[in-house]
């Protein structure tokens, strides 16, 4: 029970970080009103919108919306932060998830024959844009470049030293 403890109080801490993002003081009402920490609220709260969003779009709509909006967010804040390295990843990100967002529609037919297909969509965007795989860059450099690398001019593929 010391580990629930433990991660009840990060938690606690991480959703106090964001006041306005998670309700804070709504979520305290409800732990002094009901005795429950304000913890098993959110989990409740955030379960049942998962489903809610699962049951109105299904699995593809739950996929797309995880491999887009955190994605969009991190990328809004790496336009305005002064590191190039961000920049980078996160063009990098969007590149392969164009690139296999057109895969996906030109294979939907061989799509739909995979169990839990969306769930293993699921993972591979995460893998694709957590800060400690980066698999992005993985996909990019060994799968993307090498096979657009020879159609570009050369002036295309020098990078700006402005």
């Amino acid at each position: 029970m010391d580990k629930v403890d433990q991660y009840v109080g990060k938690v606690d801490a991480f959703i106090a970080k964001y006041p306005s993002l998670f309700m804070y003081d709504q979520l305290s009402n409800l732990e002094t009103k009901f005795g429950y920490s304000k913890v098993y609220f959110f989990f409740l709260t955030l379960f049942t919108l998962s489903t809610i969003l699962f049951l109105l779009g299904g699995a593809k709509l739950v996929s797309d919306l995880v491999g887009f909006v955190y994605p969009a967010y991190a990328s809004f804040k790496a336009v305005d932060s002064a590191d190039p390295n961000d920049d980078t990843q996160w063009l990098t990100y969007w590149v392969v998830f164009a690139v296999f967002s057109i895969v996906e529609s030109a294979a939907s037919i061989l799509v739909s024959w995979i169990p839990f297909y969306f769930f293993l969509k699921l993972a591979f965007l995460i893998w694709l844009y957590h800060p400690t795989t980066l698999g992005a860059v993985v996909v990019y450099t060994s799968v993307i470049r090498p096979y657009v690398l020879p159609y570009m001019g050369k002036e295309d593929t020098e990078k700006k030293t402005d």
